[in-house]
């Protein structure tokens, strides 16, 4: 980035035992844009399209590529979170951030329905293995999300919809998995028409895994598409004063 090349070097030392080295002084810091990042008179509103690179948006601004570490100082969400994906790029993060396979369950996972003995909450944990009974599917457990019926087991297993699933070590402690989905397309949440949480345990322990005729379902890859949408509405300095600023903190940061 650019904006580093102005950054003097001090001595650090990466490690205990590691030997100094000189790297950019990262104590370093030039409070110019935040001075001017919420005046709505230094800057205007973009719209980044897919796949539009910061350089290249910067010289579609400016004429110059150089200035897209611009757009990271000004944007606190972009400059935390990244740059906005493209939507073959986000597909394939979603997918290797949720790799599993999800059981939905409305069995109550608090108490066990389906024998009357035991609790399920103290048997199907994170590690132990599960047995599809019509499949003959072998999966290990990854996690759970007690409030939405979820259980997620590793890898991509095919489970059968409506098949019953059993632990291991008892072919008696089990659930119906009411439906099989791929991780990264299973349930983020559920919300109202205000786009409100809902809660969808009843009183009765059980969750309600259809979500409510009223309520919408979010799904892992919509929740990261909203939040990659949300990264690509920027702040941009206005075209007449990005060389004034480029200048003031290169001269901030040297002084």
């Amino acid at each position: 980035m650019s904006y580093f090349r102005n950054t003097p070097n001090a001595l650090y030392r990466f490690g205990n035992n590691e030997k100094s080295i000189l790297f950019q002084d990262i104590s370093r810091y030039a409070d110019t844009i935040d001075a001017i990042k919420d005046d709505v008179t230094a800057y205007t509103k973009y719209t980044i399209l897919e796949n539009m690179r910061p350089d290249q948006v910067s010289f579609e601004l400016y004429g110059n590529p150089q200035y897209y570490w611009t757009f990271f100082l000004m944007n606190d969400n972009i400059r935390e979170q990244g740059w906005p994906l493209s939507q073959t790029e986000l597909l394939t993060q979603c997918q290797r951030d949720f790799p599993g396979t999800v059981l939905v369950t409305s069995t109550n996972l608090v108490q066990d329905l389906f024998t009357g003995t035991g609790v399920l909450r103290d048997k199907i944990l994170s590690g132990v293995t599960l047995i599809g009974q019509t499949s003959g599917v072998i999966a290990e457990v990854d996690h759970i999300h007690y409030d939405l019926g979820l259980i997620v087991v590793k890898g991509t297993k095919s489970f059968l919809a409506g098949e019953f699933v059993y632990l291991s070590t008892d072919i008696n402690v089990g659930f119906t998995a009411s439906s099989v989905v791929a991780e990264y397309l299973s349930t983020h949440h559920w919300e109202d028409a205000n786009g409100n949480y809902v809660d969808l345990i009843g009183d009765d322990g059980i969750v309600d895994i259809t979500g409510g005729a009223l309520n919408t379902e979010i799904t892992n890859y919509d929740n990261y598409i909203r939040v990659n949408d949300s990264l690509k509405e920027i702040k941009v300095l206005k075209r007449g004063i990005v060389g004034q600023v480029s200048d003031a903190i290169k001269t901030a940061i040297n002084s």
